[in-house]
């Protein structure tokens, strides 16, 4: 099978930030950076919590008042700083291209086919896309009357709040080898307060089987990493489409190296057609 592109990786917010010192951890950024080339496409979340940390240093308190306003101001605040980052540590032989988009971007084939273009073009240019929602101009009650209708018009359709979402999105729309989920654990577990029941693969001969075991271990997956996100279910779910498409996908955690975690060095969960 011949793909596009070698990888679409997307890290999730946590998997950003030292907790433990409420800032960025910018050893991460320095990790990915140095393995960034083009023929891949990187997903990124983070904007609004490093927002949020940098709001917090430079006033000593949170913002008051709405909490989706909130958001808005601290996607708006954290995302220069995000892209700061990955243009400071990703090789500067290669060009870096902010691409924010929103649910209606993959809901319209010829939105599709333009931001297909563009990721191609950016491969061909030496570039590395990097992509988020745009959160700052996402009005949170348009976009649900807007996703409402396009039910009712197409029935199936992308929401693509969820960066994981996001990534399972373009890995088919340009077709990748590997789909890479960054987060904050070592992949997907049968019991999530036990280590010892990591799923290091989930592999089958043909797309069928491979959804029924998908499904399977869904049954396993609650809670998430922080308030508001979809957790383990959902990254299975985002998943499978690729996967039953050919695409290898690793859920690993972002302490990782790139590289270690698609060559299998180190402990993370594969999602594959055998």
């Amino acid at each position: 099978m011949t793909y596009d592109f070698d990888l679409v990786g997307k890290i999730g917010s946590m998997a950003l930030i030292r907790r433990e010192d409420a800032d960025i951890d910018y050893n991460i950024f320095s990790r990915l950076g140095r393995e960034m080339k083009p023929g891949m496409i990187w997903v990124t979340s983070g904007a609004a919590e490093i927002g949020r940390l940098d709001y917090i240093k430079r006033n000593c308190c949170e913002l008051a008042g709405d909490s989706v306003d909130a958001k808005t101001d601290y996607a708006a605040q954290g995302q220069t700083i995000l892209m700061e980052q990955y243009r400071r540590f990703i090789p500067q032989a290669y060009s870096v291209r902010q691409v924010l988009v929103e649910h209606q971007h993959f809901n319209d084939a010829n939105k599709r086919a333009h931001l297909r273009r563009l990721f191609l073009r950016a491969k061909a240019q030496g570039a590395i896309p990097i992509v988020n929602y745009n959160d700052p101009v996402s009005d949170e009650e348009n976009r649900k009357w807007e996703l409402s209708v396009l039910r009712r018009e197409q029935g199936e359709v992308h929401e693509c709040v969820d960066n994981d979402e996001t990534a399972a999105v373009i890995s088919e729309l340009v077709s990748t080898r590997v789909l890479l989920i960054m987060t904050s654990t070592e992949g997907i577990y049968t019991d999530p307060k036990d280590p010892a029941t990591l799923v290091r693969e989930v592999f089958a001969p043909d797309a069928e089987l491979l959804a029924r075991k998908v499904q399977a271990l869904q049954r396993h997956c609650v809670g998430a990493s922080r308030a508001g996100a979809n957790g383990a279910y959902a990254k299975l779910a985002y998943a499978l489409g690729p996967a039953m498409r050919g695409t290898t996908v690793i859920i690993g955690h972002g302490r990782h190296r790139i590289s270690d975690l698609v060559e299998g060095r180190v402990p993370c969960t594969r999602i594959a057609i055998d």
